[in-house]
């Protein structure tokens, strides 16, 4: 499911181009939000900080895009469903949640929340 990446500077992307393209959108359309490649992946901020990145982009990897979650709400989400949401490594820890890219079904409105949430929450 692989794509290849736009730029030397890109990995090769997992994720499918139709869900990117709609996982940017979402991005951007949070106010004065910009895209910046970070580690070889889309990184999407506000005022140079990062409020959702796409991961996953390396052999055998998970698309999946990682952000920044309310207090408790990570233990919620991945307690609730293990098979979309997921503790992410380096961020976890700061309250960070994973959602993978590759299920069958995405819940858009679910995770256009929760963008917006991070947004918000890396914004202040």
């Amino acid at each position: 499911m692989g794509f290849k990446s736009r730029s030397p500077s890109q990995n090769v992307l997992t994720i499918a181009l139709d869900r990117l393209s709609r996982l940017r959108k979402i991005c951007l359309s949070q106010r004065g939000a910009v895209e910046k490649v970070a580690w070889g992946d889309p990184t999407w901020r506000i005022d140079d900080r990062i409020f959702a990145m796409q991961k996953g982009n390396y052999h055998g990897g998970r698309p999946s895009v990682w952000f920044k979650a309310e207090v408790g709400a990570q233990a919620m989400l991945v307690d609730a469903d293990a098979t979309r949401f997921f503790v992410p490594p380096y961020v976890g820890h700061k309250g960070w949640v994973g959602v993978y890219m590759d299920t069958a079904e995405i819940d858009w409105s679910e995770l256009e929340h929760l963008i917006g949430v991070s947004f918000d929450l890396i914004r202040k």
